[in-house]
């Protein structure tokens, strides 16, 4: 409701006994006047003043009662339809209420019946126990099983077919290109590191390394891990493997078979075997001279063995036999001329880089202190080792002299080659990705890392299991590996059964 708005009142003209009085006294001085008439005009006016003041009054309270009848109507209308929303709004209820009672109904009748199928499902699961003497748990491995080994089947079925349809679409010609690319890349940088050389008196001995229909180099290859490649050079055979220590072996076995002339399998796993056990005389043989030409003794045999490793191990193109003896000399000058402990620092120096000849989760810092702790070489030794890369923050003058005399060795012109040393971190990912299956006994990595040959154990998986292997270490091997080319993968599986005959 809108405010009336209020005119100002009008001030009525009153007369007062002075005004009285001056009237009366002006008749008496000027007699021409007429006071009569003033008052008059006077009176009249006043009247005219109270009439517009009471039509205005009258036009004021009409228009408040016309916007009060409109403001009236508005209500009326808004209050209809909120009515007619709130009959809406109890019909919905109402439906709303006789859906919900609906859904009880539904419900409960769903549970009756679940009741009556869970009743049947104990019956009939008690009378199949009964027929069967197995227990539910039973019976779900047993179905379990069943259902992965015929699943097996169908897998190794698949990618089977799906390796033969993509073989067949692929030409001959596009893979001896690709592999005679890859041959070239991969290779030439490093021949010098990872391949060795046999040289033979005439070509017919190759043939007999090769064997009947290649069963000898087939056999020897296996057996050793390494990859003998029979080019058109003449007088030669050469050994290819990242591994010096297998590639030791197989140089080895291969100059005795040479030597012996019969070379058949059963002589090819004979020769392999006594040239591992003669490896391990000569790696011990080599850790002796080392710790000899530095004059350190009483050193554990095991750690003898390992720094004896060191002689078919290079750390950045530098053979580590060198880069010891050189690392120790520096340290032993540096050690002399500050008064430092120098066979500490002979120690340190001998053992700062053995963790490099370990097999283990971990840097090779980390894998040399676990063994130098288990040896309970002294602390201070162990210290300057687990400093010399500064991962540790420096503790003793030892420590930085160890540090030094390392940064100046690896520092020499040649010294260090980084190509090589990633290449042989690759392969050897590239193995652990094999052998980290419990199927597998012994994976190989050959051809420059083009091809990886694993080894399986044959009690722990089947014919069928073989190809789902191998699709899963290529799916490992494209997942965490970078390389150029393809690599190949190979998996065996050989059963024996051997007698002697009295």
């Amino acid at each position: 409701m809108s405010l009336l708005r209020r005119k100002k009142p009008v001030k009525k003209l009153v007369l007062t006994p002075v005004t009285k009085k001056s009237v009366v006294s002006g008749q008496n001085k000027n007699l021409t006047d007429k006071p009569d008439q003033k008052l008059r005009d006077f009176q009249a006016r006043a009247r005219e003043i109270i009439l517009e003041a009471k039509d205005e009054a009258v036009s004021i309270k009409n228009d408040a009662i016309s916007k009060a009848k409109e403001d009236l109507k508005e209500l009326d209308d808004r209050f209809a339809k909120l009515k007619q929303e709130d009959q809406k709004l109890d019909k919905k209820i109402k439906d709303l209420s006789l859906k919900e009672s609906e859904l009880k109904e539904k419900a409960e009748s769903v549970k009756e019946v679940k009741k009556q199928y869970e009743k049947k499902l104990d019956k009939l699961v008690k009378n199949l126990e009964k027929s069967s003497s197995l227990t539910s748990s039973e019976a779900k491995k047993e179905l379990l099983e069943q259902i992965k080994k015929n699943s097996l089947a169908d897998i190794a079925k698949a990618v089977k077919e799906a390796e033969e349809t993509a073989t067949f679409k692929a030409t001959e010609a596009s893979k001896e290109i690709l592999v005679e690319a890859i041959r070239a890349g991969a290779t030439d940088y490093v021949s010098e590191y990872t391949v060795s050389t046999i040289k033979i008196e005439n070509e017919e001995t190759k043939s007999r390394v090769i064997g009947k229909e290649g069963r000898n180099i087939r056999s020897f290859e296996k057996e050793t891990g390494v990859d003998l490649i029979m080019d058109e050079t003449p007088g030669q055979i050469k050994i290819s493997s990242f591994n010096s220590l297998r590639r030791e072996v197989a140089r080895v076995a291969l100059e005795r078979l040479i030597k012996d002339g019969r070379i058949q399998p059963s002589r090819i796993e004979e020769y392999v075997e006594k040239a591992k056990k003669d490896l391990d005389k000569i790696i011990f043989q080599e850790g002796t001279k080392l710790c000899q030409s530095i004059n350190i003794f009483n050193i554990p045999r095991d750690l003898v063995s390992t720094l004896g490793k060191f002689k078919f191990r290079t750390s950045y193109g530098q053979n580590m036999i060198a880069h010891t003896l050189e690392v120790v000399r520096i340290g032993t000058k540096l050690a002399q001329e500050i008064g430092a402990d120098v066979e500490t620092i002979k120690m340190g120096c001998l053992f700062h880089d053995i963790g490099k000849v370990l097999e283990g989760e971990g840097s090779h810092v980390e894998l040399g202190v676990k063994l130098l702790k288990k040896h309970n070489i002294p602390k201070a030794v162990i210290d300057a080792v687990e400093q010399h890369h500064e991962d540790v923050p420096f503790s003793t003058k030892e420590s930085i002299l160890v540090y030094v005399a390392d940064a100046i060795s690896g520092a020499r012109s040649g010294a260090r080659r980084e190509n090589i040393e990633e290449y042989i971190e690759r392969i050897e990912e590239l193995e652990k990705i094999a052998t980290d299956n419990p199927e597998v006994k012994e994976a190989f990595a050959i051809q420059a890392g083009r091809e990886v040959r694993v080894i399986v154990h044959p009690e722990k998986i089947t014919d069928d299991g073989l190809t789902v292997l191998a699709a899963s270490i290529r799916d490992e091997i494209k997942a965490n590996l970078t390389y150029p080319g393809t690599i190949k993968g190979n998996v065996i599986r050989e059963v024996r059964a051997s007698e002697i005959a009295k």
